[in-house]
């Protein structure tokens, strides 16, 4: 069991209610917490495999930007292209929410600054 997964059912276990896994903000400090996004989402997958319905409550890896809080869905393949599958759980236009959108794969990249929209010329936030 990860540490993720450990904590998730102990906060349960508490009668609290695990809300976001959440990626070091873009400061000055990320550069010492940082992970890349695909290794965050990796890591989210298989700490929330083992986690009860109550657990699953959890969303993430998620980022606190300035369009809103985006969440990493997952790696895909669409149109022979390997992308990131994205969400904005909130956002500053509530259009937007909840709508899937797409960047380019990067295997290094642990923000949102660093992702380039694939399938579109801009991201739905801009």
């Amino acid at each position: 069991m990860t540490s993720w997964a450990i904590m998730w059912s102990r906060q349960v276990a508490l009668g609290m209610v695990p809300y976001y896994m959440f990626m070091p903000r873009d400061t000055g400090a990320q550069q010492y917490f940082s992970v890349p996004l695909a290794k965050a989402h990796a890591i989210f997958r298989e700490a929330y495999k083992g986690q009860s319905g109550l657990g699953r409550t959890v969303r993430g890896p998620v980022m606190s930007t300035d369009p809103g809080k985006v969440e990493v869905m997952g790696v895909t393949e669409v149109v022979g292209e390997k992308v990131f599958v994205l969400r904005l759980l909130q956002a500053r236009n509530p259009d937007i929410v909840l709508q899937p959108f797409f960047a380019k794969f990067d295997d290094k990249a642990i923000w949102l600054d660093d992702l380039r929209p694939a399938l579109a010329e801009r991201f739905i936030f801009e």
